[in-house]
């Protein structure tokens, strides 16, 4: 699957481009450390990060997890990921994550780049629901949601350890098909 929007392309995540994944995690480390701990935990150097590639092409393998990065084609630079996981194909429903890149906030493309990959993943897998968590504090990740038709289902407390060990609540924002 690739899907191309202004200068920006959207593709899965190859094991040959481990570094600009490393790249990208590690430029944006301290903003993700806490909220996308699972990843920043497993690309603190670039052999993490290679092993970790791997790993994620046998979950991709096993239609358990499937990243998708977001590329700006005039740098060729990886500026943001969206993830799906927690994949029950019973129902089916998945949870999304996402993140831009510092440099690209507040301009649309994480936006746009989610509403296209949850085209596809409704029309490829027919998922009947997805889901978004989010702290409350995180008011960016929370327009991008509501921008893409997710609505609060509820809060849930103490529901998230963050990497300095801190237990929040988070929000948790659903779409149904």
């Amino acid at each position: 699957m690739t899907i191309t929007f202004a200068n920006f392309k959207i593709a899965p995540l190859e094991i040959n481009e481990s570094e600009k994944f490393f790249n990208l995690i590690d430029t944006n480390r301290k903003r993700l450390e806490d909220f996308f701990a699972g990843t920043v935990s497993k690309t603190r150097t670039l052999h993490d990060t290679i092993t970790y590639c791997h790993e994620i092409k046998q979950k991709e393998k096993d239609k358990s997890y499937f990243p998708f990065i977001i590329r700006d084609l005039q740098t060729d630079a990886f500026i943001g990921l969206i993830d799906i996981k927690n994949i029950d194909w019973n129902i089916p429903k998945a949870e999304i994550g996402y993140f831009i890149d510092a440099k690209y906030e507040g301009q649309g493309v994480i936006s746009k780049a989610l509403g296209l990959v949850i085209e596809y993943l409704s029309e490829t897998y027919h998922f009947k629901k997805l889901l978004c968590r989010s702290n409350s504090r995180n008011i960016g990740s929370i327009a991008v949601a509501k921008k893409n038709g997710f609505t609060l289902e509820g809060t849930i407390k103490r529901d998230y350890k963050t990497t300095k060990g801190e237990l929040v609540d988070l929000d948790y924002y659903g779409r149904i098909f």
